[in-house]
């Protein structure tokens, strides 16, 4: 197994040279050499291909692990969970097991010492008892079915792509706005994109750096900012970031920039929080997080919050969230005040969310309720309950080779993108929330490296996502009949069939299996290393998150 992780390695950091802005000769020859590697790990993984890799089951052989472990609840610690097998198909025969003895049945075992009169009074009780579990196993019955209904109607499902042209890099950050699509790319524009014809519809140039991340503000705020603008009150306004420490904001309708704002750092990670007047958090490649006001566009408040940068920022309600690139996640409530808006709740480090030290130090996060899901280019995505620190994680690719770079939530849908290092071949995996069971997969042929996704319904309830990376992809949800040449259909994928949310304690064995360092792979990371310094801006590009 030791060839088979120094070749997974070594292709991660061919993939993440590839993201990076300026390429230094020795990073092209070994970007030339990723077909050589891919051939030779695959070769490696057919003649290691037996019964120490059972299908589903991300590992590296040392331990069988048939039985997995599933988080009963989002609290539970790990010592607290539940069987996969009582949590998932027999919950209802431990909760039988946890209901006391009816004192009639003590009573036959006791030699009938009991009194009639005790035993009316108990009788009730006893009945009680198997009625409410008898309304339990009703209710996972009905909850199977309905899941059973949807995963049947998601492998049915079609959808046509459209190639969106346009950018000559890569496509960094996508967002929806009613009809309109805008994407971001390193090649330093913002580009509006006019869905139903699926062609360009404005060109917005104005970065000199790479487009990093951008956010979309609730009408409410734009009728506001619009109002103070003295423009209609149905424009819609976008923000822009970038490694040029700019982030801009752009009228989508007159296509320009009617307001930039100098951060004095290139800007990793942008989200725009909807609580009282509205404020812009950004994050810096240097680990600090900002926020800005949406009435004044000063600074409110700055603060050093990671060791490095800041990869990943989302906001839910008067929460953000931040991720980093050394693997560690803060939550912070907005307090909405002019100055400090932003207290810091929880932090917890990359030892604790298991995302620390990876290659190319990508973290990219969606939060839901109490828990946040972290994709850190890894065959699975981390779920962090930020509260408690309880770590779980679920399978998102059937082997170690697989990426996953971002994660996304529509309604009780998670949408997690997968890449294969070893062939290049590029899906979305489907699960359902809250319980994260895999639904269907989606590709389609040529599929690049997904880095960045967007999702939204239209007003017939109908999916439309835009996938973003080597290429702009719009994917639209079609009726049951009338598929055409070029049409794709979710599928099944079997290998993910069996894959559970699994409790952390029960994969320490193999979380960062294809890490183990090699004297060649340690030539390699100096030599990132010291390539990351010489390039200046492109060193802090190449550890931004592409969200």
């Amino acid at each position: 197994m030791g060839e088979v992780r120094k070749l997974q390695k070594k292709l991660r950091q061919i993939e993440n040279l590839e993201i990076k802005i300026n390429l230094t000769p020795e990073e092209r020859i070994k970007i030339s050499r990723k077909a050589e590697l891919r051939s030779r790990l695959a070769e490696l993984q057919l003649q290691l291909s037996g019964p120490q890799q059972t299908l589903g089951i991300v590992g590296d052989g040392k331990k069988e692990k048939m039985k997995r472990q599933v988080e009963d609840a989002p609290e539970a610690l790990p010592s607290q969970t539940p069987p996969a097998s009582k949590f998932l198909k027999g919950e209802e025969v431990s909760k039988a097991q946890a209901t006391p003895v009816p004192a009639a049945s003590q009573g036959k075992r006791g030699g009938g010492a009991e009194t009639g009169r005790q035993r009316e009074r108990t009788e009730p009780t006893s009945v009680s008892d198997y009625c409410r579990d008898f309304d339990n196993e009703q209710q996972i019955q009905q909850e199977e079915a309905e899941f059973t209904s949807l995963k049947s109607s998601w492998e049915k499902t079609k959808f046509r792509l459209r190639l969106l042209k346009g950018h000559n890099d890569i496509v960094t950050c996508v967002v929806a706005v009613d009809n309109l699509v805008v994407s971001g790319s390193r090649d330093t524009t913002v580009k509006v994109w006019h869905v139903p014809t699926a062609t360009e519809h404005k060109n917005l140039g104005g970065h000199t750096g790479g487009v990093t991340c951008l956010s979309a503000p609730p009408p409410e705020y734009c009728r506001r900012l619009a109002w103070s603008l003295s423009l209609s009150d149905k424009e819609r306004f976008i923000l822009s970031s970038s490694a040029d420490c700019y982030v801009k904001i752009w009228a989508l309708n007159i296509g320009q920039c009617v307001k930039s704002i100098y951060t004095f750092n290139a800007v990793t990670a942008l989200c725009f929080v909807p609580e009282e007047d509205g404020y812009i958090i950004t994050g810096s490649d240097g680990g600090k997080v900002q926020a800005w006001s949406w009435h004044s566009f000063e600074n409110c408040q700055s603060v050093n919050a990671h060791r490095e940068a800041v990869t990943s920022l989302q906001s839910q309600g008067p929460l953000v969230f931040s991720g980093s690139a050394e693997g560690g996640v803060s939550v912070w409530e907005n307090r909405c005040s002019d100055r400090d808006p932003l207290r810091l709740l929880h932090h917890w480090s990359g030892e604790v969310t298991g995302c620390g030290g990876g290659l190319g130090g990508r973290l990219t996060l969606s939060p839901r309720g109490d828990r946040v899901f972290l994709a850190h280019g890894r065959a699975w995505l981390k779920i962090l309950d930020w509260r408690t620190g309880t770590i779980s994680r679920l399978t998102n690719h059937s082997s170690i080779t697989g990426v996953t770079d971002c994660a996304h939530q529509t309604g009780s849908l998670l949408i997690g993108s997968c890449y294969d290092l070893a062939n290049g071949e590029s899906s979305l995996n489907l699960f359902s929330l809250p319980q994260c069971r895999y639904l269907a997969s989606l590709t389609w042929p040529d599929a690049s490296r997904i880095l960045c996704f967007a999702a939204w319904t239209t007003g017939s309830g109908d999916h439309r996502w835009v996938t973003g990376g080597h290429s702009l992809v719009v994917l639209e949800q079609l009726p049951s009949s009338g598929k055409q040449r070029g049409d794709v259909t979710v599928k099944s994928d079997s290998q993910l069939e069996s894959s559970l949310l699994e409790s952390e304690g029960d994969t320490e064995d193999d979380e960062d299996s294809d890490d183990h360092e090699d004297n060649d792979n340690n030539d390699e990371g100096r030599d990132g290393r010291r390539d990351d310094a010489e390039d200046g801006g492109s060193g802090s590009w190449s550890r931004c998150i592409l969200q």
